[in-house]
């Protein structure tokens, strides 16, 4: 067994299982092999010490000791919400973490004191910036959760690349293409070959190319990277250190592992809560009202299918391919668990 203490096991097997009860199974459990596999070449410390370093009555940075970003980032969140209930916003710089799951889980946590939650966090170097043929930038997502009334938390929750490395995943599993606009080889140019990483390729940003607004995938991008790792004293850009276990982190690092940034603010800092609400409500009906191009398909709002996934897979359980299953089942051989 890793040796996280017990407290820290629960909380992180709960950010790995909401991921795959929201339906991003590349994020949820299918990533436990990965942890380990972290741990045991020693970069991820089992029984950190998080603390705050650096403190003002609205702001935070917070070392995660090389903890796991799965329980250093709710942390974090737990710091931003306090603030926030005494000064009406709180918010919280991180640095020396690892990978924190989906930026939903963090942001979520906000909409349940009636607060806005704002998640983001850096990663490895996979995504070339508009006009470059080097992997500079990780696929850095973000996440914004607004509190509703009677509906759902509005969730947008993405990566600012074109898309998710896990996307990429699930083609190679599968045995298609991807779309054009989501890869470029190793000579820069387009590519629909799933395993065009392997091969010395890199993601692209949000936008593909400058004609379809890649320019402004990179923006979000690096703004991403600027506030969860500039700010915090974590590793930037192409200094990354990689999730895979088999590449080394950069010999020459520029700060201390992963970076994320997460804040919460008070609605009633703004306006009282349960109007907010109210007119995110009609927001919400308004948008899903609007006149579809397909009679077949109306507007989706951000965070609906995920709501939906996490209805059908309470009731009915989560589905596990077997290269996962698998993966579970050498862990528990590994540990002396039962498996599956």
């Amino acid at each position: 067994m890793m040796g996280c203490p017990p407290e820290d096991a629960i909380l992180a097997a709960d950010v790995l299982i909401r991921s795959d009860l929201r339906g991003i199974d590349s994020h949820g459990v299918a990533r436990l092999v990965g942890y380990v596999r972290l741990w045991e070449k020693k970069r991820i410390n089992a029984r950190p010490n998080i603390r705050i370093v650096h403190e003002t009555p609205t702001t935070a940075t917070v070392d995660g000791d090389a903890g796991l970003g799965l329980v250093v980032a709710p942390f974090a969140m737990k710091v931003a919400i306090e603030k926030a209930k005494i000064y009406g916003s709180g918010w919280v710089s991180v640095k020396n973490s690892n990978h924190f799951g989906i930026a939903g889980y963090h942001a979520l946590l906000a909409t349940e004191q009636d607060m806005i939650g704002v998640s983001m966090t850096n990663a490895s170097p996979l995504v070339a910036p508009t006009y470059a043929n080097e992997r500079m930038l990780g696929t850095n997502p973000m996440c914004y959760a607004f509190p509703a009334g009677k509906y759902p938390p509005v969730v947008v929750d993405m990566a600012t690349s074109a898309a998710a490395n896990g996307k990429l995943e699930i083609a190679q599993r599968a045995n298609k293409p991807i779309p054009e606009g989501w890869a470029q080889d190793k000579d820069g140019q387009p590519s629909t070959n799933p395993e065009q990483l392997k091969a010395g390729g890199s993601l692209l940003p949000l936008g593909g190319d400058k004609d379809h607004g890649s320019h402004k995938g990179f923006g979000l991008s690096a703004t991403v990277d600027i506030l969860s790792a500039v700010l915090s004293g974590a590793n930037y850009g192409p200094w990354v250190p990689p999730f895979v276990a088999f590449l080394e982190p950069a010999a020459n690092p520029v700060g201390e592992g992963l970076g994320h940034f997460l804040g919460a603010m008070r609605i009633d800092g703004f306006r009282p809560a349960d109007d907010f609400k109210q007119h995110l409500d009609n927001w919400i009906e308004t948008f899903r009202g609007a006149k579809p191009v397909d009679p077949a398909q109306r507007v989706i709002i951000p965070g609906e299918p995920e709501t939906a996934f996490e209805k059908e897979r309470a009731l009915n359980g989560i589905p596990l391919i077997d290269a996962v299953v698998n993966d579970l089942n050498q862990l528990a051989e590994k540990f002396n668990l039962e498996k599956l």
